[in-house]
């Protein structure tokens, strides 16, 4: 099996690249061997932009049996807990498209911009068709976004308008996209560092939930290699 596992920065999936480094065998820059495993990290850089450009020249030119997109997210859903790891089996772009005159947001579908159910979207989500498949973790709905929200009032509009979602990230939906349109098998686990909610640091568990999300890699290439 080739597989291929994006993130955005490598801080957050450091404790696996260390493990692949010890474990092992580096065939190419990026690139590991064990028996009929092979796994190749990508780095894309944060956004949207930065990993469909990456994800897609990946793609194009190398083989993928399986992508697997890990990283930290923000959570609207307050039953999660922080440094819960899930699975995020349905996306959406959460700022594409335009602040009307009430301050509401209209997305490009409801703007008449595109159709929802355009290829590959599905009323206007992107959805994981194999997500049911791999019932390893609690799955959620992800809001992807350029700008994570920080401020109660952008907070309570974006909960409005996206009442399904319950995480939010600055890649998810991108990976989505990528994936489905390459016709690749993927998986987007995502490990909970803070509650999206007015924006203080000091409330975050950033090193919890990277260390949860690892330990969960960690499992996923165990069983892989077995």
């Amino acid at each position: 099996m080739n597989l291929l596992l994006v993130a955005a920065t490598p801080f957050e999936i450091a404790p696996t690249l260390r493990y692949l480094a010890e474990n092992f065998s580096q065939t190419h820059p990026n690139t590991w061997q064990k028996a009929d495993l092979q796994v190749s990290s990508l780095v894309t850089g944060v956004g949207s932009i930065a990993t469909a450009w990456h994800l897609a020249q990946y793609l194009t030119t190398m083989p993928t049996d399986w992508a697997l997109n890990a990283g930290v997210a923000g959570a609207f859903d307050r039953t999660l807990s922080l440094g819960d790891v899930v699975q995020v089996t349905a996306e959406q772009f959460g700022d594409l498209g335009v602040e009307e005159a009430d301050g509401s947001f209209s997305d490009l579908f409801q703007l008449g911009l595109s159709d929802p159910n355009d290829p590959p979207f599905v009323n206007g989500m992107l959805y994981n068709p194999t997500a049911g498949q791999t019932k390893f973790l609690p799955p959620v709905h992800g809001l992807t976004v350029n700008r994570v929200h920080g401020h109660g009032a952008s907070i309570e509009a974006v909960r409005q308008s996206f009442p399904h979602a319950q995480v939010e990230s600055m890649e998810g939906a991108a990976f989505f996209y990528g994936c489905l349109s390459a016709n690749i098998p993927f998986a987007e686990i995502r490990s909970i560092s803070n509650y999206v909610e007015t924006r203080n640091r000091e409330n975050w568990q950033l090193g919890l939930a990277i260390d949860n999300l690892n330990r969960v890699l960690l499992e996923i290439l165990d069983s892989l290699k077995e």
